[in-house]
């Protein structure tokens, strides 16, 4: 039933993004100095959740490495690597540059010397979930580097902005902007027929089930990829000759609990406390959980990080929020029932 797992998990790049040519060119033109030995400027991809803005970054540069020779490429999830010393050390180590590094005694310093030491070819630096970073210093490190042009993902370009200083924020203002939408039906379906394609032996869900998967996943590439994948999962795994409507019906919930567990193994430690804490009293306002949160923590984050902790749980839709900025209150949102 399944001629090729790779095109149905959620990180593939395919060999053609669908319906984002604009953004595909937009984007190269952005790099397109460094194939010339020339520095390139910051780029800003910023969109909603599930709208390519990954696979988007990932391909263009994977396409500038096939055309050039000396490019690399490097990719950190900052959300993984939330702190200066794990970002700029997944950087060098892209680079094979961490051989005689110590994650636990080497400082900062060096790090960033070795990145400006640094004359192997030039490489492109995605950052995606670059408003993760505790320390945006990062931004400052590679800013001034013309070896490196630098791809950051976020969802909110504000968001960005609200975690830096005033000249940084100046600096990304001028970057060039890629700005993603949601999918509209037509083009989600686009998408899944592409990998049903090339992921699925033929006849195995018929193209009104995929107008099904694109319609329940409003414009969410990366959940209608999911229920694909978990459909075609279930179907393989119980000897079913092809994907019937009930496997589909328990593939949406599924989906949605494993976006949804991912979302939340993947929050740093101090959102985790803030989440716990709108888990145990929600409904509850942004003052009341910052004061919770500075009694359970050593060393507590400012009002302004936690709002943005609950910003971004909420664009992951872990949290609600209800009532105007003034006298919002999150709670914890209802979690997706996952077949049995």
């Amino acid at each position: 039933m399944i001629r090729d797992a790779r095109v149905l998990r959620a990180g593939f790049v395919p060999r053609e993004v669908e319906h984002r040519d604009a953004e595909v060119n937009h984007l190269s033109s952005v790099l397109e100095p460094i194939a010339n030995g020339e520095p390139a400027d910051t780029a800003i991809v910023t969109g909603p959740s599930g709208t390519g803005k990954t696979c988007l970054s990932k391909f263009v540069t994977e396409r500038l490495r096939e055309e050039v020779l000396d490019v690399e490429g490097t990719y950190v999830n900052c959300w993984r690597n939330y702190t200066r010393f794990r970002a700029l050390y997944q950087i060098l180590d892209d680079l094979g540059k961490t051989i005689d590094i110590h994650r636990q005694s080497t400082p900062h310093d060096e790090l960033i010397e070795r990145l400006q030491q640094y004359d192997g070819p030039r490489a492109v630096i995605i950052l995606d979930e670059v408003d993760q970073l505790e320390d945006p210093g990062v931004l400052y490190d590679l800013h001034s580097l013309p070896q490196f042009a630098v791809i950051c993902i976020a969802n909110e370009e504000e968001q960005l902005y609200s975690r830096v200083d005033d000249r940084l924020v100046s600096r990304l203002r001028s970057s060039e902007h890629v700005r993603m939408d949601k999918y509209h039906n037509d083009q989600l379906f686009d998408i899944l027929t592409a990998r049903a394609k090339w992921g699925l032996e033929p006849d195995i869900i018929t193209d009104d089930q995929l107008y099904h998967i694109a319609d329940a996943a409003a414009g969410d590439a990366r959940l209608a990829i999911g229920m694909l994948r978990t459909a075609a999962s279930t179907a393989a795994r119980e000897n079913h000759d092809r994907i019937t409507g009930d496997l589909l019906q328990d593939a949406a919930g599924d989906a949605r609990a494993q976006i949804r567990q991912k979302s939340l193994d993947s929050l740093t430690p101090h959102q985790q406390v803030v989440y716990e804490i709108v888990n145990k009293y929600g409904p509850v306002g942004p003052s009341e959980i910052h004061d919770r949160y500075t009694e359970e923590v050593e060393d507590p984050r400012t009002k302004r990080t936690v709002r943005t902790y609950l910003s971004k749980m909420a664009q992951y839709n872990l949290l609600e929020a209800e009532g105007t900025s003034r006298d919002r209150e999150y709670s914890l949102v209802e979690s997706p029932t996952a077949s049995q």
